[in-house]
């Protein structure tokens, strides 16, 4: 009997998927575990696995289209089989194919956000009660919403936890949120249909700072140090241990003499985690990963370092598992080699602080006797979210790290 093959969550943020390309063709044969296709998620590209044999009798999604998880992308059976049937309630390819449309030299043209794709039906009522998920429901209950005022999307207007994107808090559904002006592009302007990895991006951080308070707190700290430490410990290596990972390790020391602030708020609790799995954001061509190295208060600075190096050209590349890149505690965002002083960045969650770093410069500082001094300096921001994160607790934090970077002995304490 033939079978849909559906697309599959491929990474744990993702909602929609991007056939890249099959890797069968229609009239193969396929064994149970063979690469079906790659699909690219919201973060990178991963090989399809079928989970049945057979034949691929149809290929419903193709190569640059895309899908929702859940929705089918091909049709699996035996030769001849009938799938007539399976194919009714499938929505046609060309309606998720945007990007193959412009690829074969169609106009770009603008794609409506995946909200607006949603059935118009209103919340179904069993037994008098809102059918909606559990994990909606939690949702829900954290962020204040009522699901009187959320149309479903799920079997039979369930409400799942996409309905809630956006959705306003009990006691707002009477106060419309004004709209957005529409804009219409002008002559010479290019529409550009956004990736996963960018929507993924956008929701993530808008969520960020609409539900974590966020404030911050920044000093300027004297590196020259480190700086010496580092150049000692490259002596003579071919390989040279990266600005980055003294800063991951330090900042990991740091964590384990302040908990607080390696912590995740869960809505009815706070989560302190036992190790310091620390994440640094890397830019891609169409926006940002976030390669974690795990347990960084157990590893010295040319083990992190070895990690890091490994982990950003695979986030390069998109070439990262999932596990690879979700679940930091905390997070280091770098752009002093951008040339940028100072800077402010939205935590990454499930981790409640992110610590922005500038560019090192040599700046006038008034040393011991009101003397003046040439050092060489670099300002950091830490964010934090306050619900879980107490000013003094960050300050505390922030003060030990500064000590430890521009003191390095001071970590070995």
């Amino acid at each position: 009997m033939p079978e849909k093959i559906l697309m599959m969550a491929l990474s744990p943020t993702m909602e929609t998927g991007t056939l890249v390309r099959w890797r069968k063709k229609e009239g193969d044969t396929v064994a149970s575990g063979d690469v079906l296709c790659e699909v690219e998620t919201d973060k990178a590209t991963m090989d399809y696995e079928s989970a049945s044999e057979g034949t691929l009798l149809k290929i419903v999604v193709q190569a640059g289209g895309q899908a929702k998880v859940g929705d089918t992308i091909g049709i699996l059976g035996k030769p001849g089989e009938d799938f007539s049937s399976l194919l009714a309630d499938a929505r046609p390819a060309a309606a998720k194919a945007p990007v193959a449309a412009q690829a074969a030299g169609a106009a770009p043209a603008v794609v409506s956000a995946p909200a607006a794709a949603r059935p118009a039906a209103a919340p179904a009522m069993a037994s008098g009660r809102i059918k909606s998920s559990p994990l909606a429901r939690r949702i829900a209950s954290q962020k204040g919403i009522d699901l009187r005022a959320v149309r479903g999307s799920g079997p039979d207007g369930r409400i799942v936890k996409r309905d809630l994107d956006g959705a306003p808090a009990a006691g707002a559904a009477s106060r419309p949120a004004p709209a957005l002006p529409a804009y219409t592009p002008g002559p010479g302007d290019e529409v550009l249909p956004l990736s996963n990895m960018r929507k993924v991006i956008a929701r993530r951080l808008s969520e960020s700072m609409f539900s974590a308070p966020h404030y911050y707190l920044t000093v300027a700290i004297s590196m020259d140090e480190l700086l010496a430490t580092r150049a000692r410990l490259n002596e003579g290596r071919d390989k040279k241990a990266s600005m980055n990972a003294f800063l991951t390790a330090i900042a990991a020391r740091a964590l384990l003499h302040h908990p607080k602030v390696n912590s995740t708020w869960n809505g009815d609790s706070i989560i302190r985690h036992s190790t310091a799995d620390i994440g640094l954001a890397v830019a891609q061509p169409d926006g940002l990963i976030t390669p974690v190295v795990r347990d960084c208060g157990k590893k010295g600075i040319l083990t992190i370092d070895a990690e890091l190096a490994d982990l950003v050209e695979r986030a390069r590349t998109g070439k990262l598992q999932p596990s690879e890149y979700e679940g930091a505690t905390f997070t280091i965002s770098s752009l002093g080699s951008s040339g940028i002083d100072e800077f402010t960045a939205v935590i990454n969650p499930p981790g409640s602080a992110i610590l922005a770093v500038g560019a090192i410069r040599k700046e006038p500082v008034v040393g011991k006797n009101d003397v003046i001094e040439i050092r060489q300096r670099m300002r950091v921001t830490l964010s934090c979210d306050h619900r879980v994160i107490d000013g003094a607790v960050g300050a505390a934090f922030l003060r030990e790290l500064a000590d430890m970077l521009e003191n390095p002995m001071l970590a070995l304490a």
